[in-house]
């Protein structure tokens, strides 16, 4: 029966109830507490890797020249070309775990911001953007930046202690999988000397014999990389697969891929411009070879 417009309390409901209205919002409180802890850590992770990843770039002349000397149509093509790249990277090592290709998104555009604010802070400091320079020049050079940074935000996550993800992990990859993240693999390191003068200039210094001789060592190295050395996360061949068969699909192919993207990463830098067949060839090898190392090496970064 009602009393007053309020319904009767059973003795002892009151002080239960208010103990867990108390209750709720405490732990409430702590969950949010937990997360924001997790989100700050995750951010953090990404900012030390963007920097350990981007630093030897951030040092680099030859990256501070590119800035404002680089094609703008090359430049824009490389930095839409990064969005997929990080997207897929951010499926197996993101800031958090996802489930939805729009969830992988929103962390390829907060690393990509991660990457903008880290080149912002770093060439500050250094005086490489200072006051008075043009608006195209200060965006050039934190743009060009921005992409190893990106990605290295997201490899934080990983290599900082931030664990793995467990409903996407790089051992469930399909074939196709596999080879994005050689793709990705060659596409980093590739970045980190693909703009400097040393890979015309070493490949200037070689004969034919000897660019062979770089073709053959660097599909060795990748394919005892990750499958003869047999290091964790590396594609170990089953009983039934014969030797050839992973040569011919994997390390036949990422060397390939790893061509393909040193021969991009010329052209947008600039550096096969007006270079003959034979020598362009030759370059292609010279980056071939971290780029291969670079893809061999993504199972394990990743």
């Amino acid at each position: 029966m009602r009393r007053g417009g309020r319904w009767p309390m059973v003795p002892g409901d009151e002080d239960g109830r208010a103990t867990a209205m108390d209750e709720a919002p405490a732990a409430d409180d702590e969950e949010a507490g937990d997360e924001r802890r997790q989100l700050l850590a995750g951010f953090g992770r990404g900012f030390g890797g963007a920097l350990i990843f981007s630093l030897p770039m951030l040092m680099t002349m030859e990256m501070w020249w590119l800035g404002f000397s680089i094609d703008r149509a090359r430049l824009v093509l490389l930095l839409l070309l990064n969005v997929p790249l990080l997207t897929f990277l951010s499926h197996y090592s993101g800031f958090e775990q996802t489930f939805e290709w729009w969830e992988d998104l929103r962390d390829a555009m907060i690393a990509y911001a991660i990457g903008i604010l880290t080149g912002c802070v770093v060439l500050g400091v250094f005086g490489v953007l200072a006051p008075g320079m043009p608006l195209e020049e200060l965006v050039g050079k934190v743009a060009i930046q921005a992409i190893p940074a990106s990605i290295g935000a997201l490899l934080g996550r990983s290599q900082l202690g931030g664990g793995s993800k467990p409903a996407h992990s790089a051992t469930e990859a399909t074939y196709r999988s596999e080879l994005f993240l050689m793709a990705g693999g060659a596409v980093f390191l590739g970045l980190n000397v693909a703009p400097t003068e040393e890979m015309i200039l070493i490949s200037y210094q070689m004969n034919p014999w000897q660019g062979i001789g770089l073709m053959a060592l660097s599909m060795a190295i990748m394919h005892g990389f990750v499958y003869a050395v047999s290091f964790k996360g590396g594609s170990e061949r089953g009983p039934d697969t014969p030797w050839w068969s992973v040569f011919l699909r994997f390390t036949v192919v990422g060397y390939a891929l790893a061509g393909l993207i040193s021969a991009y990463l010329l052209w947008t830098f600039g550096r096969m411009d007006g270079l003959g067949p034979g020598q362009v060839v030759m370059a292609m090898a010279v980056l071939g070879f971290p780029a291969s190392v670079g893809a061999a090496a993504a199972r394990l970064i990743l």
